[in-house]
């Protein structure tokens, strides 16, 4: 067994090459050995958000504070609240993000095939950003 105490690791600075805005990530767990697991837990501040991207294997999100938009390619932009968990599908093309008011805190948690676990595309464009989620 691994113990990994909180705030025992330093957080790092989304990189402006895969985010918009500022992000704080700490990653508490990545896979080892036989294992391909890794996890993170991403802040976004207000207006902050990925670049499109894709996971080979899928990726989980599960929100944990805030409030957040997601959207897959082709659909709307969807309102994330704390408790929500979103699954992308392997090769499935997305973003994610805070509010444009409101900051969002998720665990990530994806698995690696052949070392990879995220393709980096695009940063999302502030009028798709905008648009934000359709009023019910």
């Amino acid at each position: 067994m691994k113990l990994v105490r909180n705030g025992s690791q330093p957080s790092v600075q989304g990189s402006p090459d895969y985010f918009t805005g500022k992000v704080r990530i700490d990653m508490p767990f990545s896979g080892s050995g036989d294992a391909r697991v890794s996890g993170a837990i991403v802040t976004f501040e207000p207006g902050a958000r990925t670049a499109w991207h894709t996971h080979p294997l899928g990726q989980t999100l599960i929100v944990t504070a805030g409030k957040g938009w997601t959207q897959c390619e082709g659909e709307e932009v969807v309102e994330l609240r704390p408790g929500d968990i979103v699954w992308c599908p392997p090769g499935h093309r997305h973003w994610h993000g805070a509010t444009s008011e409101t900051a969002m805190t998720h665990i990530a948690i994806a698995e690696a095939l052949d070392g990879k676990v995220v393709d980096w595309q695009e940063h999302v464009s502030d009028a798709q950003y905008l648009a934000g989620p359709r009023a019910d």
